[in-house]
This record gives structure tokens, C-alpha cells and sequence, in this order.
């Protein structure tokens, strides 16, 4: 019950918060974002998300230097950002799957301290590796990083793909 109520009152401070991402970004119609987006509805169970704009749902992944400072890396990250967390790894797995055809598995294992690793899996072929450090801080400086970053990671993921194409599809 905890944890429901903590993201309840995560998003109604985040309703009252001043946006960072603006409604005319151009980075909104790129397909990360848009597919982010969906995933972060699909974990929003109070519908807490319902009428806001896709500018308004993406903006707390968004972190300035200001909203860096003000969350506090001591004590266990905060669950929804584990679950913003999962969602963009889940995002990247759908992406990679629908340029390759081949079915993409994210595999993310997070500490209580907020210290792990995120897999994503295509066959038995390992296509992106992350370290997680300091994942009360998950977050882009900016959608722009945001779609750069996961681009590059996507990227690097066909070409593993393409490379090492027997134990994808195996």
C-alpha cells in the first residue's frame, strides 16, 4: 500500500511542478519517446495520468541540475523511479524488436540501494549491458540526451545483432 501511495503522491507533486519539456519539443514525436511514453501509462494503475499531455507525463525523466540536487541519495530509491526505470528499458526492448523482428527481453535487477545491472536479451545474445549506479537520480539532462543515448544503445544493438546473427536467433 505504501509504495501505491507514494506514487500517487509523486505524480500529484510532479501535477503542481513546474514542466521542463515544453508541448512544441520536437524530440516528443521521436519513436523512444513516444513508446516511453506509452509504457509509463501503462504502469499508471490510478490513471493519475489521464488528460495530461505527453509533455506533462515524460518531464520527470527529465532532470535539471536543480532537480538533481533536491533528491536525496540516501535511503532506497523511490519506486517509481524503478518503475521509469523498467519502462525505458522496456521502451528500448520494443524498439529493438520492431526493427529486427526477433524478440527483445529486458532483464533489470536494482538493489534496495539502487545499485544493478539492466540486460537486454535477443535469443541467447546479450545486445545491451548497463551498469546501474545511483538510480535515485535516473533521468536525461534533456529528451534530446534522452533520444541520443537511445539511439546509440539501439544502434550498438543492431550491430551486435547483425554481427553475431546465429545466437540471436537461436
Amino acid at each position: 500500500m505504501r509504495t501505491l501511495l507514494t506514487f500517487y503522491l509523486t505524480e500529484k507533486k510532479m501535477a503542481t511542478a513546474e514542466l521542463v519539456v515544453q508541448e512544441n519539443d520536437v524530440n516528443l514525436t521521436s519513436d523512444i519517446v513516444k513508446d516511453y511514453i506509452k509504457q509509463l501509462r501503462a504502469i499508471d494503475t490510478y490513471d493519475t495520468y489521464d488528460g495530461w499531455s505527453e509533455a506533462k507525463i515524460i518531464d520527470p525523466v527529465v532532470l535539471t541540475k536543480e532537480r538533481k540536487q533536491k533528491i536525496p541519495v540516501i535511503g532506497d530509491p523511490e519506486e517509481i523511479t524503478i518503475a521509469r526505470l523498467k519502462a525505458y528499458y522496456n521502451s528500448l526492448a520494443t524498439l529493438i524488436e520492431k526493427k529486427t523482428g526477433l524478440m527483445a527481453a529486458p532483464m533489470i535487477n536494482v538493489t534496495h540501494e539502487g545499485f544493478g545491472r539492466a540486460l537486454i536479451m535477443v535469443g541467447r545474445l546479450i545486445v545491451v549491458d548497463k551498469v546501474l549506479r545511483d538510480t535515485h537520480r535516473f533521468g536525461f539532462s534533456s529528451l534530446e540526451d534522452l533520444c541520443e543515448k537511445s539511439d546509440k544503445a539501439i544502434e550498438k544493438a543492431l550491430g551486435l545483432i547483425e554481427k553475431y546473427n546465429n545466437a540471436a536467433t537461436d
